[in-house]
């Protein structure tokens, strides 16, 4: 009987074939199965678990018709480490076109493979997508599914992560995740920092225009170009520069914030810069505009909506795991990201 965490149960007839076998954990839950051609041999669908205690119980048949029933049990041994993973966006949300599913592990995934294969996306209308992984801002590694192009407005999308018993390399999962979310409006944001201007544009026609500042040419306080995907609007929060390695240029409460990086780059209101709106990039690295601009911008895009920043001047592309910069990628560059390509 093959019975490690991290495989499958397997049950071999000792003579004759196998009719029935029936393996069940300790809180009661049946390990499905199949017997192959031959009915010599048994397997269940799904991984044995650590730290989990098993009765099988196995009826076969020898060749004069003769039926018998014998039980066993066995246990698996306790993990070492346990993984766990955060997953975006949020259950029974509805995001942008541009939001990626993104599963970030709390420990370090070696065997890439064998948990991509784990992971089963399902879509309301045969969206195709890839996993590509990533390396996280925080340093943990992650794996996001995109799909070829934006997103169709009204896509559901599910996510069923059989992980329970996969080895990661770095730890045991010792359950399965699920998650699902639904696409909503068809907007863009294209942020031209050479005209100073952003536009709003849904189902592809433009909405509105606003005069922005963006970062500073010439040194740190430069944006990042590319395309960034709004990750949160938090309101007003502080912003203190030496968190984000600028000394101490500023330490200021700021209102309308909506996040675009994890490396402090946000579109917000910034009153301060009104001299500059529609003129210069005068700012720290993020988008400003003013108030009232702010304020009816961020009531119109929604977390997912992606930012399509361009400018001679600024600091580089958004990396893949700095927020959610998978589509600075071409197609084929980011299906090269999966572990199984």
């Amino acid at each position: 009987m093959g019975k490690a965490a991290g495989g499958p149960v397997t049950v071999a007839a000792s003579g004759g074939t196998l009719t029935a076998v029936r393996v069940v954990d300790a809180d009661g839950g049946v390990l499905e199965g199949r017997t192959g051609t031959g009915g010599t041999r048994w397997t269940s669908d799904r991984k044995a678990v650590p730290g989990t205690s098993y009765t099988v119980e196995v009826t076969s048949r020898t060749a004069d018709g003769k039926e018998s029933t014998s039980r066993s049990s066995f246990a698996t041994p306790a993990p070492g480490k346990v993984n766990k993973v955060t997953l975006a966006p949020g259950k029974n949300t509805t995001v942008g076109i541009a939001h990626p599913l993104s599963i970030v592990f709390d420990l370090p995934v070696t065997k890439k493979a064998d948990v991509e294969r784990q992971l089963k996306v399902t879509t309301s209308n045969g969206t195709e997508g890839s996993w590509g992984w990533v390396k996280d801002y925080s340093g943990r590694d992650r794996v996001d599914w995109r799909p070829r192009e934006y997103w169709k407005p009204g896509t559901k999308v599910t996510l069923e992560a059989d992980l329970d018993g996969t080895d990661s390399g770095g730890g045991w999962f010792v359950r399965d995740y699920r998650t699902g979310f639904t696409v909503g409006a068809a907007q863009v944001v294209k942020v031209d920092l050479d005209s100073h201007r952003l536009t709003l544009e849904r189902d592809g026609r433009t909405v509105r225009t606003i005069p922005v500042s963006g970062g500073t040419p010439g040194g740190d306080k430069r944006s990042w170009r590319g395309t960034a995907v709004l990750m949160a609007k938090e309101g007003t929060i502080n912003m203190n520069s030496e968190t984000v390695g600028l000394g101490d240029a500023y330490d200021k409460d700021v209102d309308y914030s909506m996040r675009l990086t994890w490396s402090g780059m946000y579109a917000h209101a910034a009153p301060w810069n009104a001299a500059y709106f529609g003129k210069a990039n005068h700012s720290s690295g993020c988008i400003g505009m003013s108030d009232e601009d702010a304020s009816s911008f961020y009531a119109s895009v929604n977390v997912g909506d992606p930012f399509e920043i361009k400018g001679r001047e600024t600091k580089g592309t958004v990396a893949a795991g700095n927020g959610y910069g998978a589509w600075n990628f071409g197609w084929e560059q980011w299906k090269a990201k999966s572990a199984l390509g």
